[in-house]
Parts: structure tokens; sequence; C-alpha cells
């Protein structure tokens, strides 16, 4: 089994559009993730971040294949030392460890090209997958916002994680 990140490509919007057209993860992230996701998402997405300075997204790829994807932005202000990290796996890829793997190569992009001290998480509290896979990479719960989520027509505690260099 090999994973890996990479830069996003513009042949990656058809695989991106269909992985990401389910509502099974877009009930895992925020809003602005849009749902239906069609191929224009897709391309602006990959041109977006095509245009960035700094690369902070990236797909995830299992044994060559584009499964996912990965991010670590960099915050601004006096934030401006942390990155907040998202990512998705696209559900034929689910339950192979492919989230833990990328997390761990995130984190030493991250720590080792971004500048920052801090990588943080935000998780919906009914994904505990996803918790799990913070927690197998390092990043400690700093607490937990109640109520502090507005999704799928219902109020819910979001987990706050974070791991430093």
């Amino acid at each position: 089994m090999k994973i890996e990140i990479r830069p996003l490509e513009p042949t990656d919007v058809s695989n991106l559009a269909a992985l990401a057209n389910n509502q099974k993860i877009w009930e895992d992230v925020r809003d602005y993730f849009p749902f239906p996701y069609t191929e224009k998402d897709a391309e602006w997405f990959i041109n977006h971040s095509l245009e960035m300075t700094v690369n902070e997204n990236f797909a995830i790829t299992y044994n060559g294949d584009f499964c996912g994807v990965i991010s670590a932005n960099i915050q601004t202000d006096v934030y401006r030392k942390s990155a907040e990290m998202g990512y998705w796996i696209g559900e034929p890829f689910w339950g192979k460890g492919i989230a833990t793997e990328a997390v761990k190569l995130i984190i030493t992009y991250a720590f080792e090209n971004l500048g920052v001290n801090r990588i943080f998480s935000s998780v919906f509290e009914y994904n505990l997958a996803s918790m799990k896979v913070l927690e197998k990479n390092g990043f400690v719960k700093e607490g937990v916002f109640r109520k502090a989520i507005f999704k799928k027509e219902q109020l819910w505690d979001e987990h706050k994680y974070a791991k430093l260099a």
C-alpha cells in the first residue's frame, strides 16, 4: 500500500468531482464545500490551489490513484504560526488507513515548509473515525466547543485538536 500527497493537477478534475460528490463526505466538512459537487467546483478548487504562492492543498493518492484531498492552511494575523488542517477520503477508499498516513505526511510538510509551529483541526462530534486519525498522529484534544456546529439541521459539538512542532 503506497500513500502519497502531491500537488493537485488539472487532470484530477474528474476524479475529484466523482469522489467529492458524496453526501457522506459533505456531512463531515464545512458548508463551503459544495454538495452536489460538480466538475466546475473541482476545476475552481484545483485552479485556486495552483494559484497559491505556497502550496497548502494536496491530492492524496493510494497506489497512484487519486483518493482524496488534504490541506494545511496557514492562518493570518496573530495566528500566522498556525495552520488549519482538513482532509477527506473518497468513500471507496475508507477503512484502509489512508487518512492516518496522509495526516502524517502533511504534518511533516507543514512543519518543514510552511513556517508554522502548530497544526490544528476541528472535528464534528459524530466523526469518531477522524478523531482516531488525529489521535494516532499525536494530536491532543484541546477542547470541546459545545453546540458550535450547525450541520444536518442539528447542533453538534466541535472537537478541537492540535499538534505542536
